[in-house]
């Protein structure tokens, strides 16, 4: 645990880490904080910093702060949502094009490079496009971004450790494959995917802030930074705020995220070692 945990005892993963936990704490109980109710003018459009309004007005007349504070929470659970599934087919298609080593491998493999010809981007407003708005297309198109490049990084991972003494002990037992993958490959590939998890949650982040940016995704009036950034974007010399408060909070997480990876990939580079199961014993 103290090795999992070290690098919160470097500068920049106790920076990262600090920020993460700020952003995540405002999109989890900043609803509770909310002076206002986020959809409902309060006063009148785009007019200034007050004491019934601490960072003024949107282009409808809502509290910037009051939206402010619940336009993170859905956002972030978009984005991990896509990123958890992304991540469940991922590796599947590793584990089993790494694993098996048969003619599965090349034809999963094919089909992940397939993917790879879409641009990410495109790729995701195409099928919101003939999907329609809302939440499961926006969540299925990022996943499915996400998971060619997912699969790579387990099916190359799964390619070093199956050659592994205890995987080749197990398998000499007489365990099933399922078996052998579940208790000595899996939590033997779980550094790199860790590692990796931190840049394709903000990668998710970036994608669904720019769907909803774009109007494909949350619709008026919810409360989502990208919309905030959206609907006031034109008017950002009259109210600021509107527009710099939520790309400064999406800002945050994402430097955040990165910092805290980047810390707890050199920290499981100093200390990470293959777990040995009873197989090496066997």
């Amino acid at each position: 645990m103290r090795a999992r945990l070290r690098f919160v005892q470097t500068v920049s993963g106790a920076i990262g880490a600090a920020i993460v936990l700020f952003v995540l704490t405002v999109a989890i109980f900043g609803r509770y904080l909310a002076p206002h109710d986020p959809t409902q003018p309060i006063g009148l459009p785009l007019s200034g910093s007050s004491g019934k309004t601490l960072l003024g007005t949107d282009i409808l007349g809502r509290d910037v702060v009051s939206r402010l504070l619940y336009g993170g929470r859905s956002l972030i659970a978009l984005a991990l949502a896509a990123t958890l599934l992304a991540y469940v087919i991922g590796l599947a298609i590793g584990l089993v094009a790494g694993y098996t080593r048969s003619k599965l491998d090349p034809l999963l493999m094919r089909t992940v490079d397939v993917m790879f010809a879409f641009p990410p981007l495109l790729f995701v407003l195409v099928l919101m496009t003939g999907a329609g708005t809302g939440v499961v297309p926006l969540i299925l198109g990022v996943a499915a971004i996400q998971a060619p490049a997912i699969s790579r990084i387990v099916r190359t991972a799964t390619l070093e450790v199956s050659v592994r003494g205890y995987v080749e002990a197990a398998i000499a037992r007489g365990e099933r494959a399922g078996a052998v993958v579940v208790r000595e490959v899996l939590p033997n590939i779980m550094a790199p995917v860790l590692v990796d998890f931190g840049l394709r949650f903000t990668y998710s982040i970036l994608i669904i802030a720019s769907v909803n940016f774009l109007g494909l995704g949350l619709q008026p009036p919810s409360s989502d930074w990208a919309l905030m950034i959206s609907q006031n974007r034109d008017y950002i010399s009259l109210a600021p705020w509107a527009v710099l408060a939520p790309a400064a909070m999406i800002a945050l997480l994402t430097i955040g995220i990165n910092l805290t990876g980047d810390a707890i990939a050199r920290s499981l580079g100093r200390s990470y070692v293959p777990r040995t199961t009873r197989s090496v014993a066997a």
